[in-house]
């Protein structure tokens, strides 16, 4: 018996009209986010980045397209305010991973890209992220992968459209 369901074997007694199979379900959910989160956040700490620094890069590099958008874009693509994002763009800017280029019709508009050590970098981030990810679901068959993964898509459908 884990936890969860000590949990909701108590609750079974305190208040047993109650049905809690759902309490252990999200329960469950939101442990393994902490254990993802945890794993995932190493990964990229030793990068000397953060988990929205990573996710910028991360989408700058899978946009190909000589690896670059919009601010727009990427606000979109990532769902983050402005402020958000510009707070991270000023970050990696720094750290010499982005440039912003100027669109030489209208200076008004700007791009980022990557830089030629944004690129290098999060190429070698990406391989070391997807090997956590694949560690992460270790447990689990390649039978069941699949499976699990359209019963979470199923469950955010819920929520998103």
């Amino acid at each position: 018996m884990d936890g969860l369901e000590r949990v909701t074997a108590q609750w079974a007694k305190e208040k047993p009209h109650l049905d809690t199979s759902a309490m252990q379900l999200i329960g469950r959910v939101m442990r393994l986010n902490k254990h993802f989160e945890s794993k995932i956040a190493l990964c990229h700490k030793s990068y000397d980045l953060k988990l929205g620094e990573f996710d910028v890069l991360a989408t700058l590099l899978r946009s190909g397209n000589d690896y670059y958008l919009t601010p727009s874009q990427l606000i979109s693509s990532m769902m983050l305010t402005s402020g958000a994002m510009t707070n991270r763009l000023d970050k990696l800017e720094a750290k010499g991973l982005i440039i912003r280029v100027h669109n030489k019709q209208d200076r008004r508009s700007i791009s980022v890209a990557l830089s030629e050590a944004g690129i290098k970098l999060t190429n070698e981030v990406i391989e070391q992220h997807v090997k956590v990810q694949q560690e992460l679901v270790s447990s689990l068959s390649e039978t069941d992968q699949p499976v699990l993964n359209q019963l979470l898509k199923t469950w955010i459908g819920q929520f998103e459209s």
